[in-house]
């Protein structure tokens, strides 16, 4: 079972001139559905084709073309609603929220502002200081993707592109549990490492596949006790959406901008109007891109084309009995089964593919030893080499070979190494590369006590410094190893030389 009780987070305040803030953030996450074709049509969802290439007639708004209702993207929806702990709906229905842009060119969004497909779940979210905030989510609804404007490729004109068009998105709208920058950058990490899990979205943030609103707003201590016990959202301060954000970084910068300009404007005596703004990254601001529109100025009306979506309950059981294991499961596991410390068993957990990668490590493997090795020297060379897991030179197996042979006496840690580099830059198996190249460790008693002995008759002098400090016994192990050429058991070399400098 999963261990729940946790301590939570110290809310983040900000001194202002006439006293202390609390900030008080909700955020709209905007995950793309991974599946193949968009939400009602059947045109592909590919990243980087040629502009305006995935577009079907209904995409681009032509008369009399109606939409068809994607069962992926709904089964997709339902996973990542369970996957949360969320309710699924199984009566939902789709909306028409109507408004103007080049990029849309039905001239309304087809969503769900009424009645969304998944109701309310959480999001566990951890802290680095061990502390965690539970944070609920209020809803989950399918709505369709717009396009995308290019300003920047004709000095007198724009460009509309229109394969993103149609593309299914979930919208995962929170309540406004999260209390602090920090907070709010671990809740997207979370939550784009849930929908990784899952496989209903990829989280790729680089290209807009997983972006973020934010809603921030200040209040007074006390004030948010205030609303958590009457509902009231008069009892926080007025709220300032924030567009599109895709960098954990730059959520953060936000966040923090945002707060202060908002304490600024009311301890001058202003008012904080309800809008929309943007993040400019290059000076670190938000500025105003529009009032925020109510839901009564997007005249949502039922959508015409589309029958009320009704799902079976067998068919939502059958997607629950299928969901993989997920990140805070897997993490308790590695815990229990392997020996992790709780740090690296969240950094194996992090991402999927690095999770499945060190489990195939450690199979028939001792965990703690293939977890030093998967995070120290794996990731560490991939890092340095600017590589994915995916794009590992060595595969599971063979890093799996390196750890048998170390804690079978085959070799050594240093040694290890070498072949790790062997192995990393050569495709050669570990247990050919420790037989061909004479790299197995020495184990043979007498071999390394001869090697201690010569050692030691060779350095009277340091013999006797050793004997009044104990410390510089790790002279003669050096030497010993080197000796050797790194092959002797370094727990037999350290046992002989302390007996024989005794």
């Amino acid at each position: 079972m999963l261990d729940l009780t946790y301590e939570t987070p110290k809310v983040k305040t900000i001194a202002g001139a006439t006293g202390d803030w609390e900030l008080v953030i909700g955020l709209e996450v905007h995950a793309q559905v991974a599946t193949k074709a968009k939400l009602f049509s059947s045109a592909s969802t590919q990243f980087g084709a040629e502009p305006n290439s995935n577009v079907a007639f209904v995409d681009a708004g032509m008369p009399g073309m109606l939409p068809v209702i994607n069962e992926e993207c709904v089964a997709y929806a339902v996973k990542t609603g369970l996957g949360l702990k969320a309710q699924i709906n199984l009566n939902s229905a789709f909306d028409r929220k109507n408004y103007f842009y080049p990029d849309l060119p039905q001239g309304y969004q087809i969503s769900q502002l009424y009645h969304p497909i998944v109701g309310t779940g959480e999001v566990l979210v951890e802290m680095n200081d061990g502390t965690a905030r539970n944070v609920r989510i209020e809803r989950i609804h399918l709505e369709q993707d717009a396009g995308k404007s290019i300003h920047d490729m004709d000095p007198a004109m724009s460009f509309v592109d229109l394969n993103r068009t149609g593309v299914a998105l979930m919208e995962i709208v929170s309540f406004p549990d999260i209390r602090g920058p920090e907070e709010a950058a671990a809740y997207v990490v979370k939550l784009r490492q849930i929908l990784r899990y899952l496989g209903t979205c990829d989280g790729n943030m680089q290209n807009g596949n997983l972006r973020a609103d934010v809603n921030v707003s200040v209040c007074r201590p006390g004030d948010y006790e205030k609303f958590q016990a009457s509902g009231d959202f008069g009892d926080l301060g007025t709220r300032c959406e924030i567009k599109n954000m895709n960098s954990m970084r730059f959520i953060q910068l936000a966040i923090d901008f945002e707060a202060r300009r908002q304490i600024a404007i009311i301890e001058d005596g202003g008012k904080i109007v309800q809008e929309t703004r943007l993040y400019d990254a290059d000076k670190n601001e938000t500025r105003s891109m529009r009032s925020k529109e109510e839901a009564h100025d997007y005249r949502y009306f039922p959508d015409p084309d589309l029958l009320p979506l009704e799902i079976e309950q067998a068919w939502v059981d059958d997607i629950a009995a299928s969901l993989p294991e997920l990140p805070d499961a897997k993490k308790a596991r590695f815990i229990k089964d392997f020996g992790l410390s709780d740090y690296d068993a969240s950094v194996l957990t992090a991402d999927v593919d690095n999770a499945g990668f060190f489990e195939s490590v450690a199979q028939g493997n001792d965990g703690k030893l293939a977890a030093n090795w998967v995070i120290n020297e794996l990731f560490g060379r991939l890092k340095k080499d600017d590589k994915d897991i995916s794009d590992s030179p060595i595969s599971a197996t063979r890093l799996g070979q390196i750890v048998a042979l170390i804690k079978s006496d085959k070799i050594s840690g240093k040694i290890a190494k070498d072949v790790f580099e062997i192995a990393y830059t050569s495709d050669r198996d570990p247990i050919e590369i420790v037989k061909t190249e004479g790299m197995e460790q020495v184990t043979d008693t007498g071999a390394i006590e001869a090697a201690v002995d010569a050692i030691i008759a060779a350095n009277p002098d340091q013999v006797a410094k050793a004997k009044e400090n104990p410390k510089l016994a790790g002279w003669f192990v050096g030497q010993v190893m080197k000796a050797t050429g790194g092959k002797a058991n370094p727990g037999a070399v350290n046992k002989l030389i302390s007996e024989k400098l005794k």
